[in-house]
């Protein structure tokens, strides 16, 4: 079977007491920066993504000039046709130049069109790529990485780090190019007609850019605060609705209802700080450009009718002045207008570096080799598990397993029992070669589990967790789960010798049932059966439980002992369980205590000497009468 079918349950996280069991969380990741500075070696690999669609990336740029000249040409035109033959009163070269400007602005929004749909799909087939191999990368991860990595900070990988690559290479890149092409092409136009208005409107500009930048940084630190708070809006709601039937047991929803306005109304509060900003800003960005138009009339008034600054004009060149005065009206627009959008597009670039930083130090992050260089493939096995002089430690200061000794012959079943933070599920990873041992060996049927394929080993061996994690789809598919290639007969047949056939039958469209996201639609029972059935199709060599029963109702859990003895018959199997009426029949029960096995021997002997095992037995009995 593959690796995923041998699993009751999604690979992160075995459940009891490893080092790395609550590390992870569904947090985000307050601790990274929202932006950085431009940083030449990520722009570098982050062109390099576009490198499968060099040709569209080419032809866009192509586009991006072509566009950054045609919007204030067709500005150029329109003052061309005012003050050429319409100012002359010639109709006919009106007709003329307004065809030829009509054709111009066809032209432009079929530039428009393309450069639009080529930076769509040039920024779709990037995310597209990058997150595929996001995806890829993260199934080779080592546990470790799981065990350390919050749930959040991965997610925000896939979702808003690529994101913003996205809009950098889609929008940021390209739309800054037309932006400052368009501002160079009318600075450029505008120095020709007059070189002393244009150096007017050259001292207004780092004013309009000054202005531009002071509520970019207030307008962004104020939508940074809003979005923050919004987070808190949403994550209490969804932990409002995950726990609904704890805020409905408890009567505590007029509690939660006022805790949930007062956060709403602190929202909104902030969402009004950021609209007033917002509602200065604009307006005085719009009153900037208005000054400089008049300024532009004043000066350009003064020109035409008083002969201009550097001496007197003659009547042909007063009607130039009064053209350039017009012209420049109609493309100062063209100067003006990019720098606010070059101000936002600068902001999305760091944000993108910080995003695409830590995309890269992910993907850049080999996966831990648990095999070595001469690894072999496991041949099929008889189930025979030694465990020599095992230790293991998840990092350097925290020590696990101490020296771990016990020998797991074909067929047995091995029963681990211990307080939580023992170390039951340390040797469950041990044995899955999520980890391998930091000294001692462990060895499967002879093999050093170091000496051997990670893949080949899980293919002969099966899981079943607490956990017991469903994927989306149907019962079915996800007891094929264990084995992709059974038959719908093998499914059944299965879920036959594990007598829970007629439970499974029962829902509503029987084993075509859809489980829902995350098997959210059955039971807790329900689930443990699929995932039992799971692990009986799957027939693997080495079968674990990792607190396998412990979901299950008692009278549930009455009908599959029979067929859990079925299941455990001629295969080496591994059992955690707090309910020790589960490993009564147990080859071996090893009793740990942090990380030391400290008793063995069978349910019967270890009752009769009165240890640890004993004490727990009673705790376990006490706790089952009252």
């Amino acid at each position: 079977m593959s690796m995923a079918g041998g699993f009751g349950g999604g690979m992160p996280g075995l459940s009891g007491g490893g080092k790395g069991s609550g590390a992870r969380g569904g947090g985000g990741h307050s601790d990274e920066a929202n932006t950085r500075p431009l940083d030449r070696v990520i722009i570098k690999r982050l062109w390099n993504l576009t490198g499968p669609y060099a040709r569209k990336r080419n032809v866009l740029f192509l586009l991006t000039i072509i566009r950054s000249i045609q919007l204030p040409l067709i500005a150029f035109a329109v003052s061309k046709i005012l003050y050429g033959p319409i100012f002359a009163k010639d109709l006919g070269a009106v007709w003329l130049w307004t065809g030829g400007l009509l054709a111009l602005m066809v032209v432009t929004s079929i530039t428009f069109h393309f450069r639009q749909r080529y930076a769509l799909e040039l920024g779709e087939g990037v995310i597209h790529d990058l997150r595929n191999r996001i995806f890829e990368h993260l199934q080779q991860m080592s546990m470790d990485f799981y065990d350390k990595t919050k749930l959040g900070s991965i997610i925000s990988r896939m979702v808003s780090d690529a994101e913003a690559i996205r809009n950098a290479i889609q929008d940021t890149v390209f739309v800054g190019c037309v932006q400052m092409g368009q501002m160079l092409v009318a600075a450029a136009i505008m120095l020709y007609l007059d070189w002393v208005l244009f150096g007017v409107l050259a001292l207004m500009a780092p004013l309009i850019y000054w202005i531009t930048e002071h509520f970019r940084v207030k307008l962004g630190d104020a939508y940074r605060v809003v979005q923050e708070s919004f987070s808190r809006v949403t994550a209490m709601l969804a932990e409002s609705v995950n726990g609904i039937r704890v805020t409905q047991g408890f009567v505590r929803q007029e509690e939660n209802a006022s805790k949930f306005r007062k956060m709403i109304t602190a929202h909104a509060d902030l969402n009004i700080v950021a609209g007033r900003l917002q509602g200065v800003f604009l307006p005085l960005l719009e009153l900037n450009s208005q000054f400089f138009t008049a300024i532009l009339l004043a000066l350009g008034g003064f020109q035409v009718l008083r002969g201009g600054f550097l001496g007197p004009l003659t009547p042909e060149e007063q009607t130039a002045q009064f053209a350039a005065v017009g012209t420049f009206i109609l493309i100062a627009p063209q100067f003006f207008g990019p720098i606010g959008t070059i101000g936002k597009l600068y902001n999305q670039a760091l944000t993108a570096m910080a995003g695409g930083e830590r995309v890269f130090r992910l993907l850049d992050r080999d996966p831990e080799h648990l095999d070595t260089k001469d690894a072999i493939e496991l041949p099929p096995i008889e189930g025979r598990v030694e465990f020599k002089d095992v230790q293991f430690a998840y990092n350097p200061k925290t020590q696990v397993l101490f020296d771990f000794n016990f020998t797991a012959k074909p067929g047995q079943t091995i029963a681990l029992v211990g307080h939580t933070g023992s170390g039951k599920s340390t040797v469950i990873k041990l044995i899955s070669k999520f980890y391998n041992p930091t000294g001692g060996e462990l060895l499967i049927d002879g093999y050093e589990i170091r000496r051997i394929t990670g893949p080949s080993l899980i293919k002969q061996l099966g899981i079943v967790l607490q956990a017991n994690f469903l994927f989306s789809g149907t019962v079915m598919a996800n007891i094929k789960v264990g084995k992709p290639d059974a038959t719908d007969e093998e499914v059944f047949e299965a879920a036959r010798r594990l007598d829970c056939l007629d439970l499974l039958e029962s829902l509503p469209e029987g084993l075509y049932t859809s489980v829902g996201e995350a098997g959210g639609s059955l039971s807790l029972g329900q689930r443990q059966l699929v995932c039992f059935t799971r692990a009986m199709l799957a027939d693997p060599r080495i079968l674990i439980l990792d607190e396998a029963t412990s979901s299950v109702d008692t009278m549930t859990e009455a009908r599959i002992q029979a067929a859990l003895e079925v299941l455990l018959k001629g295969r080496t199997s591994f059992v955690v369980a707090h309910r020790l009426s589960t490993i009564r029949h147990a080859d071996q029960v090893l009793v740990l205590d942090h990380g030391r096995l400290i008793e063995r021997g069978t349910h019967i002997e270890l009752l009769a000497t009165g240890g640890v095992y004993a004490n727990l037995y009673r705790e376990f009995i006490h706790a089952t009468k009252s």
